[in-house]
């Protein structure tokens, strides 16, 4: 029996040790074309997971839900068409046949998922998917703002 191994890179910036970040993803997902386009656009370094051709591990799951604040009601794709075709309330199950849920539906869970060991996000968000930038790039762009706002105050 094989078994695979992830590599995980690990990156440094003055704000300490980070891991990569992840992107969950699943083929035609719009939202999910955004994101990879932004990392992209950004210069970030992500690991990109088709869910759908690599389905998400128990232990992926539960980093993500570690990440939420509302738990599961936070990655459940409820609009999907597999959560209408569900057979089952999901509040009925136990957290370990939620996970297998999760295994064999990929559907079920909304993408993209954006994380790293410390942020999450959950759905493409122009505004937050930004906390993914390094704090010096963040504080570059605000510098811009402000010249910016000096200049038109100027003018």
């Amino acid at each position: 029996m094989s078994e695979k191994f992830a590599i995980e890179i690990i990156f440094y910036t003055s704000e300490g040790k980070y891991k990569m970040i992840n992107l969950f993803t699943s083929p035609s997902c719009t939202s999910c074309r955004k994101a990879k386009a932004w990392l992209e656009e950004q210069g970030l370094d992500y690991k990109e997971k088709n869910i759908y051709h690599e389905p998400l591990t128990r232990d992926e799951i539960k980093e993500i839900l570690m990440l939420t604040e509302e738990g599961t009601d936070e990655i459940i794709s409820y609009r999907s068409q597999a959560y209408k075709n569900l057979e089952v309330e999901i509040e009925d199950l136990s957290m370990n046949e939620l996970l297998d849920l999760f295994i064999k539906e990929p559907s079920l869970i909304r993408r993209p998922i954006i994380m790293d060991d410390r942020r999450l996000q959950i759905g493409y968000n122009e505004e937050e998917i930004r906390t993914f930038l390094p704090r010096e790039a963040r504080e570059v762009e605000l510098s811009e703002i402000r010249m910016k706002l000096v200049e038109d105050e100027i003018a």
